[in-house]
């Protein structure tokens, strides 16, 4: 089954723009329930597409960044990444993103997929990346608003962590179930 398809479709009857902040802006719609017809403005998110990258290096660690995230009020540990500037492709997104928060950077790249980053409110997608071999070779590059520290983690530690579910961020708990699912099936 389609799960994009449905015989019976909301209806959006008006659509208006809302404020526009840094990384997104907000959209009213007004949607029609096909089931039974009520009416309800809901609000959508709108944001540019993501990256991240699963980052393997020459030593075979994961890199990884803490930073703080003003959500949670806490420091994460997350896959380095960011969002996909306007008329970019993901894939350079991802080795910029990369290059600016860690230093490293490789050529052995390959495309683990997409996810949407929540559907439930934001109509922007994430973009997996893994990429082989890194090595360092430059100093970050970070936004004035951005203070991070690049950990390296060896890859079993990796599995370890993540099957116990230490990491909170969605975004990395997928990319590495791409991973691994990549890794253990090649």
């Amino acid at each position: 089954m389609d799960p994009h398809h449905n015989s019976a479709q909301w209806r959006r009857l008006r659509s208006t723009p809302g404020p526009d902040y840094r990384i997104f802006s907000l959209r009213y719609d007004e949607m029609e329930n096909p089931r039974n017809g009520h009416r309800e403005t809901m609000i959508v998110l709108e944001s540019p597409d993501s990256v991240n990258v699963v980052a393997v290096t020459t030593a075979g660690e994961v890199l990884f960044v803490r930073q703080y995230r003003f959500g949670t009020g806490s420091y994460t540990l997350e896959l380095p990444g960011g969002v996909v500037d306007p008329g970019e492709d993901h894939g350079a997104a991802a080795r910029r993103e990369l290059e600016e928060e860690t230093g490293y950077s490789g050529d052995l790249w390959h495309y683990l997929g997409v996810v949407a980053s929540n559907p439930v409110f934001m109509n922007n997608y994430i973009h997996h990346w893994y990429v082989e071999g890194v090595s360092l070779g430059a100093q970050q590059k970070l936004d004035p608003s951005e203070a991070v520290e690049v950990v390296a983690m060896p890859v079993d530690e990796v599995y370890r962590r993540w099957l116990a579910g230490e990491f909170e961020h969605p975004h990395t708990v997928n990319a590495l179930l791409r991973y691994f699912a990549m890794v253990k099936l090649s």
